[in-house]
Order: structure tokens, then sequence, then C-alpha cells
């Protein structure tokens, strides 16, 4: 006797084969049989007739390291039909945490008033199993995390000694299981990095047969020269590399991807485990500092507010935006910010703030930063919705939201975020498949086998007898996205049911409150 039991749904099992019409046995947590299932018993049948069933889908590129101890219903992923989420992105994540890189993420997420009592990655893990999650959990290393941990915020290059302190840390996380590492080059403290020390860290990385994962240091002016960067890590180092959200951003920078695909194909051809992940949006989403020269960064957020305080460092940031006009600042939208006295600048952008408050556009950043003590997510609109159907198109190219976890209620529900937190996967059912940019198969296999290959996630990614039972059922005709900029927190359309290690957590649209999810550890050879 089966425990679930799914018939007359159309199986798109992963693996780009075409749909086709079966039921699946359900037993524990596990897919117990695929086929003709009539004769057989469950405890409880799911009609999926006129629904599409796959795979639980795997979000490559995720954020939700600290949201889901906040919420461990990780309510806007797992009800897009994500059953599986890589955290710890971008050079953050959220272990190790010692010294000044503690202080600064408790720092950084002071609101969602978490102890962080943990230090290493087996730490964390032991933090989500007392809270459970409703999704599996793939953890990576931040780069920046392990500099911070040795060298703080300091722009300067570790010493020997440091270096090697460098990786033995990391070292120490993928023996407790991380799948690899990230970095994020336009970030402090990972954009003081060489690409030596990458490479060195990297190599690290390969001895664990795990990934590299780059929020690279330009995707506009400097995008083919970060390319290289990625795929000269790689090389060095013969590590997996994942380039992350790739994008050309900035219209005179449109015309670079083709140059880009030549640069990842050739890799590719010579034999580097080169790949990419992008979310269906044309517009990305960060923090406002991020635009800022580098150089304001470097000490940590004191020194950087101590310089953003300072007038005649204004004065000369005024001339670093000379390129930007009144059309650029409206593509620049405040998203977050952490006080009530700016609440009413969320979904507004820089110029029609400027135009409100009659001062320069560089005012209104630098005041906006000050009195939200940096604390302010915005919302760049930058890309090429011609460009993103390319990229999209790609046979290496996967899906990632790079959004954590949100909620429609509670402390998740604030400000105005990237949509994408909310309707990435079903925005790429609903949108891009409708629109014949990847078929149905395509979109699947780019969300569920392909990821999960990629990772070296076992028993997932694909619907075998044997495999987790993590699946999704939705409407192939219905899916799509309810999120927009100005009304982000919006659930999508057509997600029927998610199961998770063979419990429901979705059904019809709502979350049941079951957290069978778990941090998957990585099994090295």
């Amino acid at each position: 006797m089966f425990d679930i039991k799914i018939v007359g749904g159309k199986i798109y099992n992963g693996t780009l084969a075409p749909g086709f019409v079966a039921d699946i046995g359900i037993k524990i947590d596990k897919i117990e049989a695929i086929g003709d299932l009539s004769q057989s018993e469950s405890h409880e049948l799911v009609d999926a007739r006129g629904l599409a069933v796959s795979p639980g889908f795997i979000d490559i590129h995720s954020h939700s390291d600290f949201s889901v101890l906040v919420n461990p219903k990780a309510e806007s992923k797992v009800r897009q039909g994500v059953t599986t989420e890589v955290i710890g992105n971008c050079g953050m994540s959220a272990a190790p945490l010692i010294g000044k890189c503690k202080e600064h993420l408790k720092e950084t997420y002071a609101n969602y008033n978490l102890e962080m009592p943990w230090e290493d990655l087996r730490g964390y893990i032991d933090q989500v199993k007392k809270g459970g999650v409703a999704v599996n959990l793939v953890p990576l290393i931040g780069h920046g995390n392990i500099r911070a941990c040795v060298l703080g915020y300091e722009n300067k290059p570790p010493t020997a000694a440091q270096m090697e302190k460098m990786k033995e840390l990391l070292r120490a996380q993928l023996k407790q299981g991380a799948f690899g590492m990230s970095t994020g080059l336009i970030y402090p403290p990972g954009t003081y990095a060489t690409t030596d020390e990458l490479v060195e860290l990297a190599k690290v990385v390969e001895e664990f047969q795990g990934i590299y994962a780059s929020h690279m240091r330009s995707e506009g002016a400097g995008l083919i020269e970060a390319i290289k960067e990625a795929i000269f890590v790689g090389e060095r180092s013969n590590v997996s590399v994942q380039i992350s959200h790739l994008k050309t951003s900035g219209e005179s920078h449109w015309g670079k991807l083709s140059e880009a695909f030549a640069l990842i194909e050739g890799a590719i051809q010579r034999g580097v485990d080169v790949a990419v992940d992008r979310y269906p949006y044309i517009a990305s989403s960060t923090d406002l500092d991020s635009i800022l020269p580098a150089s304001l960064y470097a000490g940590g957020n004191e020194k950087e507010l101590e310089r953003l305080r300072d007038p005649q460092i204004v004065e000369k940031l005024s001339s670093e935006f000379l390129h930007m006009n009144d059309k650029d600042w409206n593509r620049v939208m405040v998203a977050t910010v952490a006080t009530d006295a700016n609440r009413k600048y969320e979904g507004l952008t820089i110029y029609e703030i400027s135009q409100m408050k009659k001062i320069p556009p560089v005012k209104v950043l630098v005041d906006l930063l000050v009195s939200e003590k940096l604390k302010v997510g915005a919302v760049f609109f930058g890309m090429s919705e011609e460009n993103l159907r390319l990229i999209l198109k790609k046979p290496y190219a996967m899906i990632g939201s790079d959004s954590s976890a949100r909620a429609h209620y509670g402390i998740l529900a604030s400000g105005k975020p990237h949509p994408r937190g909310y309707g990435t996967f079903p925005r790429v059912l609903g949108k891009y498949v409708k629109d014949k940019v990847v078929s149905l198969e395509e979109a699947v296999h780019k969300m569920t086998q392909l990821p999960a290959r990629k990772m070296g996630i076992e028993k997932r990614g694909v619907i075998e007898q044997g495999m987790y039972a993590d699946l999704v059922l939705f409407d192939p005709l219905t899916v799509d996205d309810t999120a927009t900029y100005q009304h982000p927190h919006q659930y999508p359309l057509g997600i029927k049911m998610v199961i998770v290690a063979g419990e429901v957590v979705i059904r019809d649209g709502s979350h049941t409150g079951a957290l069978p999810g778990k941090v998957l550890r990585k099994v090295y050879a």
C-alpha cells in the first residue's frame, strides 16, 4: 500500500524526455512506483488529471539562509513549487560566523531578531533542525564570510599565514557538508580579493568536488573581463564554475552578450565545467550602496557611513555619477528601508524622490543611506528582454530566483522587494514556455535535473523509482506569476500541490504547515 498515489497526471520527469501520462506511488519519503497503479491501494489518492507532474524545483541561486530561521514555512518559495534551495550565494552565507563577520551579519539582520549562536556550518544545521524547515537547503560557503572571519572588512591582501587560515576555515566547512564556495565580488570584503586569492580557495573547493559560484566583479562595463576571470579560476583550480545571474546590465552593454556566450561556450569546449543561472526578469535587486565606488566600503559599515557624512567625499561622489542622467536615476527604485520615516519612499525611484524633495539625485542617495544606516534595498531596471530570452534558451542556463523566502505576513512581508521572490518559477512556466522561448520539458529540466547534477544533489531532480518524493503538480494552462514591482507580496497561480520528501506542503494553494525539509550535506567520494 502506498502512502500517496498520484493518478492521471502528465509526468515531465526532468530529463528532457517528452511528457507521459502515468501514476506515481509514494511510500514514506520515496517514489516507490511509476506506471499503471490502478490496482494498488493508498492512504491518500491525488487526482492529477489535467495537471503536469514534475520533480520539485531546485532554486540554484537563493538567499534564504536567515529568512527560513524567521519563518521555516518558506512560504514564497514552496508556493512556487520550490522544494530545494541552494543558499549561501553571492559570497554571503550563514556560516562560518566568527568575529567581524558575525558582528556584521547580526547588524545586517537585526530586524530578524536572530541570536545567531552558531559559528560553523554544523551549528547552523543544528539551528535549522530546531525550528524545522519546509524545503531542503543546499549550503554554499560565502567567500565574504571566510575573508571577513580572518581579515575583517579591510581592503588589504592576506598574509601567507592569513591565507592558510582562510583555507583551513573553508576546508572545515566543506568537511561538514557544504557543496562549494560562492563569491560576491562587488561587495565588501569580496571585492578586495585578487584573482590569485580566489584560485587558491577554489583549489580547496575542488578537493571536495564542490562548485565555485560567482557573482562576478561586473555585469556591465567589465562583464567580459569578469567572465574571463571566472573561467580562469575554473581552469587554474579545475573547479566546477557557476556564473551567477548572468546578465548584461546597462543599455550600452547589451551588445556584449554574444561575446559572453562565446567565452562560456569556448570554455565548455576546452573542458571547463561552467554553467550559468538567471531569473526571468529584466530588473536586478541588491543593496542600494552597491552602486557606490568600492573604496567607500573599506573598514566596514561605520567607516562607510563616516565617509558618506563627509561633505568633501560627497562632493567627489557627485562627479563619480556624472554619467548618470535623469533617465538612469529613474531606473533605480527604493525597495526596502528599515525606518518608518522613509517608508513613504518604498516603490519610488531616486529620480522621483529627487523631484519631490527638489534636491539632486546623488544627495537623495547619500541622505537615504545615512539615515537608514545603509539598510536600503533597491531594484535596478537595466536589462534587455531580448537578451533574457537568449540566455534562457541556452542549454547550460538554469533558473535561480536570487531571492530569500518571503511571506505575506510578519517581518518577511516588509517593503517592496523584487517580485522574483514570489514568481520566478511560475513566470518561466507561464510566460516563457507559453511564448515558446523554451519548451515545457526544457523549462522543467532547467529547474530540476540540471541544477541537481551541477550541485551533486543525490536522489533529487528526476522522477524515477527510488528517488525522493519531491514533486510539484501544476496546471500548465493557468500557471503564472502575479507578483509585481509595486505589489510583490502575491503568490502565483496554478501551483496545485507541492510534496517534499513524501509530505504534502502545499495543497490547493494553501500551506499545510508541514516542515519535512532539511539541510542536505554533500557526500564526498
